[in-house]
């Protein structure tokens, strides 16, 4: 098996169990042309998840927002995931061995990679910043209350 498929299924399962360990079930599509890798269901909710691998470096959890298709080795088609395809992005981290969840209306129209944060920035940075901590919750509840991370309502500069 190669190091990247086995790198993949190892990262499905870890997320699978962390889900289970929340009181989701899981089902498996039947072949790996879908655009989700698992599906998450409780209560009568339905929730296509895809799966990613990563390895952090300590500071940021990188996730990627699309897949590459090869043939020969060569990269035959690039699949970028929104919400039309996908509910989540899943991605376990080997690094912190952690479990991150990122809904799709953060994707917007196929973003390559998300960010985010497991430290403070250098820079003290905090506008347009994803903190993994915020990634940790998986559901339909933190997806419909939960506005885009890094993003904080406009001030007015009119004075009455």
């Amino acid at each position: 098996m190669a190091p990247l498929k086995r790198k993949g299924d190892l990262a499905e399962l870890k997320v699978a169990a962390d889900l289970m360990e929340r009181g989701y079930g899981i089902a498996v599509p039947w072949s790996e042309d879908s655009d989700f890798d698992l599906i998450a269901y409780r209560d009568h909710e339905l929730h296509r998840v895809q799966v990613k691998y990563t390895e952090s470096d300590g500071r940021i959890v990188t996730v990627r927002c699309n897949s590459h298709s090869l043939t020969n080795g060569k990269i035959k088609q690039t699949k970028h995931y929104t919400a039309r395809t996908i509910d989540w992005i899943a991605v376990w981290d080997r690094t912190s061995d952690r479990c991150y969840y990122v809904p799709a209306c953060e994707l917007g129209n196929g973003r390559y990679v998300i960010s985010l944060r497991l430290v403070p920035a250098l820079n003290c940075q905090r506008a347009r910043v994803r903190f993994a901590e915020a990634y940790l919750d998986f559901g339909p509840a933190r997806q419909l209350e939960m506005e885009p991370a890094g993003f904080e309502p406009a001030t007015s500069n009119l004075q009455s």
